[in-house]
């Protein structure tokens, strides 16, 4: 299971006379006072002259995050008030929907005591009925497998969500509300495995529950291929990395085509089950974290899935390739020159430089399907890490294709920017001097840029992006918003609503 058991629906009623044990209400930051937000009017009216001097006693801000909770008094049907900062509204007044998702997020982690929850933050349009929803889906999301029920403290949470919104009764709001479910449980599937134990998530396991998880949805078909399989295929990047691992490399491609496709879109994500960066091993302390070096392969796997169960008019071919970096005397080394599938020629340098090894055979083998387009998703490097920070991936490719990422982006809420790759990369990839192309070439600068040229060498001249997702694929501190410690599912939205707008070409 990878979100809690709830009952979710969606509602017209008033805030102030559900009968829910517990509301939810936004409040903004005003030019002269605390604001209601659109949905919370009824139960401002309800306290009357009491809400001012209430808020201002309980110091409450109106900023983003800032959350409030207080016995109701009686004022309203609920018995537990909860007040959802939203902060500054747009000039127009009205709040954007990566705002009220952050709010929706913030207020599922505020009523764990609750048995029923009401939900009213704005939600006048399915835009912002799908940011709710999802905000508060995914901000109560909690990793728990291992836990054994001996630390204490953890409570059981509400059983029945309601929604609250003056179009509840909309064809369009309810569409929103069902899709959002989806794709938030798409999200939750990619996080739950990027939180798995590396020991407990090796290459054969993953493929094993990709393939059982795609036997559940209708239309995706699963071809996994095995270490003797990729060498009889010639995938000589996913066997050179996966050498020094007892678990053997894998990768699983999966086929999504429905009858009415209106184009084809070919995804490809990176599956480090574990980065110990091989021989060129990394220290000790950037290995806590490689677990997550898989977080590409599981949010194409689980869009994928989404896209499939949305019924989406596009046909996806993914491709998922998948091996663990480790040290021992079967790993590969500096000065290797490895055969890629296709026969690119590639001279490896750099053991922890793995991640366009595995993606290059793959990348080769979307070209064959002939697709539209292809997107490559990767928790790639450390470089655009640095230069854009934990919370920011890079998006670099096709100039058409980066444009509609981002604006994909834009509309799920995941904060991407676009990056070159310069011409001057081209003499770079291109200089060993006993292979087609160098896989690293140890110049400090510029590695993220690097990477994308590399990649794009086998990507057959077709429309192409990449996302370098390294930084934000993993949360190591606490929540914050609808973002939960551990994997984030960062790519998938973008991907789904990428996909939704293909389908929406003529």
């Amino acid at each position: 299971m990878t979100l809690p058991d709830i009952s979710y629906t969606l509602r017209t009623a008033s805030p102030a006379k559900t009968r829910a044990e517990a509301v939810v209400v936004g409040v903004g930051t005003g030019a002269k006072d605390v604001e209601v937000t659109i949905g919370a009017e009824d139960v401002k009216a309800a306290y009357g002259r009491k809400w001012r001097g209430m808020l201002a006693t309980l110091g409450v801000s109106g900023k983003a995050g800032e959350v409030t909770r207080l016995p109701a008094g009686g004022e309203i049907g609920a018995q537990l008030l909860v007040l959802v900062g939203l902060g500054k509204a747009d000039a127009d007044g009205t709040y954007s929907a990566d705002a009220v998702r952050r709010a929706a997020g913030a207020a599922a982690r505020s009523v764990p005591n609750a048995t029923s929850v009401a939900v009213a933050l704005p939600a006048d349009t399915p835009e912002l009925v799908r940011a709710v929803t999802e905000g508060y889906l995914l901000g109560g999301y909690t990793y728990t497998a291992y836990k054994s029920g001996k630390s204490g403290g953890e409570s059981k949470g509400p059983s029945d969500v309601a929604i609250l919104s003056a179009i509840a009764r909309r064809t369009d709001a309810v569409t929103a509300f069902e899709e959002a479910q989806i794709l938030a449980q798409a999200v939750a599937g990619t996080r739950e495995w990027v939180n798995v134990p590396p020991a407990d998530l090796t290459p054969p396991v993953f493929a094993d529950a990709i393939e059982h998880v795609a036997g559940l949805v209708d239309g995706v078909e699963t071809t996994v291929y095995d270490e003797k399989q990729l060498a009889e295929l010639g995938c000589g990047g996913i066997l050179a990395v996966g050498m020094g691992s007892e678990a053997r490399p894998r990768l699983v491609e999966l086929t999504y085509s429905p009858d009415d496709a209106r184009g084809h879109i070919a995804l490809v994500g990176k599956g480090i089950t574990f980065d110990s960066g091989g021989l060129t091993i990394k220290p000790g302390n950037s290995m806590s974290t490689m677990k997550s070096d898989m977080a590409g392969a599981a949010a194409v796997a689980q869009a994928t899935f989404a896209i499939a169960r949305l019924g989406l008019p596009v046909k996806v071919s993914a491709f998922v390739p998948m091996a663990e970096n480790m040290v021992s005397g079967s790993s590969y080394r500096p000065g290797d020159v490895v055969t890629h599938y296709g026969g690119t020629t590639v001279e490896v340098s750099n053991m922890d430089a793995e991640g366009r090894m595995i993606l290059a055979d793959a990348l080769a083998r979307a070209t064959e399907v002939s697709p539209d387009v292809i997107i490559d998703v990767a928790t790639l490097t450390g470089h655009m890490v640095a230069a854009l920070g934990d919370k920011v991936s890079g998006v670099l490719g096709s100039e058409e294709i980066v444009e509609r990422v981002l604006a994909a982006a834009d509309v799920a809420g995941e904060q991407m920017w676009p990056m070159p790759i310069p011409e001057w990369m081209d003499e770079r990839i291109r200089s060993s001097k006993v292979a087609d192309l160098n896989q690293h070439d140890w110049i400090r600068w510029g590695g993220g840029l690097y990477a994308a040229a590399f990649l794009r060498e086998f990507t057959g001249g077709l429309p192409w992006a990449h996302l370098d997702i390294a930084g934000p694929s993993f949360n190591s501190g606490g929540a914050s918003g609808h973002q939960t410690p551990g994997g984030t599912g960062v790519a998938v939205a973008t991907l789904v609503d990428y996909v939704r707008e293909m389908a929406t070409d003529q």
